[in-house]
């Protein structure tokens, strides 16, 4: 396995010719503990290229396939594992971005274009989760997650409304904000609105704890590009906020927890080396890196064991089989 110090953008790969080296050397164990959720004879997969900007990767199991955002080509695709084959699961997809399921094995949706939260029906029908609060649009929610009770928490940093390329330029009508719809009565709370651009968000395994990141701006050196920690209550309490990881200059879009508490988080921006996956223990020590061409807007587990982790890069879908198991539900 390629250490810290031997490890270069150059050694990890041959990407342009699929030439792969074993063990792979575009999986760095920074800490020896990253080793026990490696395989010596898995390597990074490209499983798909040809989207303008992938995200929000959610696993079927039912099908064993993985549904995915392309958001300017205003599409979702499906994946089926079993064939390899790639097609249109949804087109248009109102710039779909986050993707989750609930309790139920529905799929949850956060859409820039329509500045909504949605949930497909299993008859297919679509169901508007939330579009306004306080009788103003929401600006464009971003990603989300279910809580085993059937919460849903989502961020609306609004992306989607800054330019036309992942849905259409508009002026916000709210703060940046984190929210949580209780799962009674379907109505929102302001969860957080101290962040700057709050992105990827997911709970560690006990959901005592919600992992968020802020993306802060690209425009402003002094913004944010870390992740924060938070502790749950119930009906939507955050308490703390901490610094758990910095990515600066770059940062961390998509987070996934595994069962044993470690959280993968997708990152990039900031220049070669850095683009790709990052793994931290749950006190927040980094121990490993999976290294791509390309920033990683987010990822999931999935396979039929759980253990192969799905990653949404700019213009290609990866994948790695891993000894971690995947915590998200179902």
């Amino acid at each position: 396995m390629a250490g810290k110090a031997d490890w270069t953008p150059e050694l990890a790969r041959r990407w342009d010719q699929g030439i792969v080296r074993y063990p792979d050397p575009a999986v760095e164990a920074v800490d020896p503990r990253f080793l026990s959720y490696l395989n010596g004879n898995a390597a990074v997969e490209c499983l798909f290229a040809g989207t303008r900007w992938a995200e929000g990767p959610v696993w079927f199991g039912d099908s064993r396939s993985l549904i995915f955002s392309d958001i300017p080509n205003n599409r979702m695709l499906r994946y089926c594992e079993a064939s390899g084959d790639v097609t249109v699961f949804r087109q248009p997809s109102n710039n779909a971005n986050g993707n989750t399921r609930d309790r139920q094995g529905r799929l949850i949706s956060c859409e820039h274009l329509t500045r909504r939260v949605t949930r497909t029906e299993y008859d297919g029908s679509i169901t508007v989760l939330i579009d306004r609060f306080d009788g103003k649009r929401l600006n464009a929610p971003n990603d989300v997650v279910v809580q085993s009770n059937g919460a849903i928490w989502f961020t609306d940093p609004g992306y989607g409304i800054l330019v036309g390329y992942e849905g259409q330029r508009a002026d916000p009508e709210l703060p940046t904000r984190i929210y949580w719809l209780d799962p009674g009565t379907g109505l929102a709370t302001v969860a957080a609105e101290d962040f700057v651009k709050p992105n990827g968000l997911c709970f560690s395994p006990d959901e005592s704890r919600l992992y968020i990141s802020d993306s802060g701006s690209s425009h402003d050196p002094d913004a944010p590009g870390h992740i924060r920690v938070f502790g749950v209550g119930e009906g939507g309490v955050m308490r703390g906020g901490e610094v758990f990881a910095d990515f600066k200059p770059g940062f961390a879009d998509g987070l996934r927890t595994d069962r044993d508490g470690n959280l993968w988080a997708g990152v990039g921006w900031a220049g070669p080396g850095s683009n790709g996956v990052h793994c931290f223990t749950s006190d927040g020590e980094l121990i490993g890196r999976i290294h791509l061409p390309e920033p990683c807007a987010n990822l999931c587990f999935g396979g039929l064991q759980k253990n192969r982790l799905f990653m949404a890069c700019s213009q290609s879908l990866y994948a790695l089989y891993v000894e971690a198991i995947g915590n998200q539900y179902p």
